[in-house]
């Protein structure tokens, strides 16, 4: 019996759960599809469709949990589309190698804002920024999500946090609703080029969808006691990896 698609959906659940609290499912997805035999035109177009369902579904759920409204969003998820398919264009004629390098130390960044900065919980602060003057900040990220990738989680969150003065559970609930207008960008691009095999996308979106409901409920009761730890954690994962990366190649 072939075990490779019910290992897949299971990566799938495992990378829900952590995409829908922390974001950085990647770290977990790429990796499996790599390892799968999948070709890297096709590993990174199958795990965007993928990751798109299970970043569905924690939106909805946060939407539902009262989080954020669609409405006033929307200016934000025009910016974000338009960068994102902006970098995923771009990204097809340019190498992204130098990114390598400054990506780390923007995550640590994060991780040292995330566990000193008093703006990091659950309570709402003083926005530093209008809703209009957010826009170039979401599109940058956008653009940062469609042409590279690591970390865009992350820095949704955190500029929600710091500029919009939002309460850390509500900029990781709004960051869904980005992440996923991102994602559908780069599927558009993907999907035009044939690169994303769609029946193993399907059984890892299921997983997915699974995770990302429970991880969105554990993160909607507990707030930041949940979410702080693990993005760090998994901001300082994805640093090392990609660090290692570096020395590796």
């Amino acid at each position: 019996m072939d075990w490779t698609l019910p290992a897949l959906t299971l990566t799938g659940v495992v990378a829900g759960f952590v995409d829908s609290v922390a974001g950085g499912g990647g770290l977990i997805t790429v990796p499996a599809l790599i390892y799968a035999g999948l070709p890297p035109a096709m590993v990174l177009g199958t795990n965007k469709a993928q990751s798109a369902c299970g970043t569905g579904m924690a939106s909805w759920r946060y939407h539902k949990a009262g989080l954020f409204s669609l409405r006033p969003a929307l200016p934000a998820v025009v910016a974000v589309f338009a960068g994102a398919m902006t970098g995923t264009l771009v990204v097809s004629h340019l190498k992204a190698d130098w990114l390598r390098l400054i990506v780390p130390v923007l995550l640590m960044a994060i991780s040292l804002y995330t566990l000193l900065s008093p703006r990091m919980k659950d309570s709402d602060e003083p926005p530093r920024v209008s809703p209009r003057g957010y826009l170039p900040a979401g599109a940058a990220v956008g653009f940062y999500d469609g042409f590279f990738g690591p970390g865009a989680g992350q820095f949704y969150t955190m500029t929600l946090v710091s500029l919009r003065g939002m309460g850390l559970t509500r900029a990781t609930g709004l960051t869904k609703l980005f992440n996923l207008t991102s994602n559908i960008a780069a599927i558009t691009i993907f999907a035009s080029g044939g690169h994303i095999l769609w029946a193993t996308a399907a059984c890892m979106a299921a997983g997915s969808m699974t995770g990302a409901v429970i991880g969105s409920h554990m993160a909607s009761r507990l707030g930041a006691r949940v979410i702080r730890p693990l993005l760090v954690t998994v901001s300082l994962t994805m640093t090392g990896k990609l660090i290692w990366g570096m020395f590796a190649s």
